[in-house]
């Protein structure tokens, strides 16, 4: 049995030990609720037993003892009656004695929770002594529902921390994969530049290289997001405009003619306090994400903006919209539209906005069949 099994089988073991107690714990109280209320019920049988006594006394009987215990009584409700009419009250609110419609509702009230006590004072007469349950009574019975919710609050604490501890162990190995992947990469990679460098020296179209050169420099920039995965990025204050239409344009030469491209943005420079390879990262699963929901044709949008405290950068596309209900779930990691698509790309972009730049993204207005737009938002670096 490896490591895992073994956790495995304690941790039902434990959750069969809490079980127990719990089925323990309301078996006890139950039984006490039982106890409680036979106790109860048999005091209301002496009370009866002690009117049958005060109603046959006469002047050589000895009243003390049923004075005593009708007196005794002071939780329980009691209403005695004769043929319907109500003989006397005890531990009823004045309220209720006071107004007839409620006295009924309240008489309703003990019999649905005790069964009346009948019984025969004199010859063929009978009155009947309907009770309650007392305070104590009442408290016990609510106890288990109480119990009850603090056992489930117990149970989704646990299921929290079981999951918040699984996905903190798959981050750390996803992290991991990324750095390896990275690491692994950066090998072929440094060849790639040799054979760039001897291509050179060659009689060849110098655009060639170039192109070649810009397509090792994105491989170097896509290693140096994945060795960045897990770790607190580095922030710089940069232009975003400069380095937002950088991938922008680098992105529009790689894909097909039939999606145009088009922005607009301020000439001026905009400076932000930004990872510039991570905020690479986002423009272009912004971008990928417009592309696949236009299905490689259409018309994408770049637009850059600001105000006094916050530059925002719109990515708007002609592709077949998202419906309302989902512009929050699609940031959900896992979520996604595509028949083998991961649902990564997303919830990874929200990630490096919210948490290691601190701006915001969302769905700024959708569609369906006419297109969406997506909205960063980032604060401005104070000059």
């Amino acid at each position: 049995m490896n490591f895992s099994e073994r956790r495995n089988t304690t941790r039902w073991i434990i959750i069969f030990i809490c079980f127990s107690i719990i089925s323990l714990i309301l078996w006890n109280t139950y039984t006490f609720f039982q106890i409680f209320k036979n106790e109860e019920r048999l005091k209301m049988r002496l009370l009866a037993t002690s009117q049958i006594a005060l109603i046959n006394a006469d002047e050589n009987t000895d009243l003390e003892l049923p004075l005593q215990i009708s007196n005794n009584n002071t939780s329980i409700p009691v209403i005695l009656t004769m043929y319907g009419k109500i003989l006397s009250t005890r531990n009823v609110p004045d309220e209720i004695l006071n107004d007839a419609k409620k006295s009924r509702q309240f008489l309703q009230k003990l019999k649905n929770e005790n069964e009346p006590i009948t019984f025969e004072y004199v010859s063929g007469k009978y009155q009947t002594l309907y009770y309650g349950n007392s305070e104590l009574l009442n408290k016990l019975k609510y106890y288990p529902i109480a119990l009850l919710l603090i056992i489930f609050l117990f149970i989704a604490l646990i299921y929290n921390f079981y999951k918040s501890t699984k996905m903190a162990t798959q981050n750390k190995l996803w992290a991991g994969m990324a750095k390896e992947t990275a690491h692994q990469i950066g090998t072929p990679l440094s060849s790639l530049i040799g054979w760039v460098e001897i291509l050179k020296t060659e009689e060849i179209d110098p655009s060639i290289t170039e192109e070649i050169e810009k397509d090792i420099e994105r491989l170097q920039t896509i290693t140096d997001r994945f060795s960045k995965i897990g770790s607190i990025p580095a922030l710089e204050t940069l232009d975003i405009v400069s380095e937002t239409l950088h991938t922008f344009e680098y992105l529009q030469s790689r894909f097909s003619k039939q999606v145009v491209f088009s922005y607009q943005v301020p000439k001026e420079p905009i400076f932000v306090m930004f990872n510039p390879t991570l905020h690479s990262w986002t423009i272009e699963n912004l971008v990928k994400n417009a592309i696949d929901a236009m299905k490689g044709k259409g018309t994408l949008d770049l637009q850059i903006e600001q105000d006094a405290h916050h530059v925002k950068i719109n990515v708007k596309d002609s592709g077949s919209g998202i419906p309302k209900k989902q512009f929050k779930t699609i940031f959900e990691t896992g979520f996604t539209t595509k028949k083998r698509g991961w649902g990564l790309g997303l919830s990874l972009t929200k990630r490096i906005v919210e948490e290691y730049h601190l701006g915001k993204i969302k769905v700024l207005n959708s569609e369906i069949g006419k297109g969406t737009t997506f909205q960063i938002s980032f604060h401005k670096k104070v000059q």
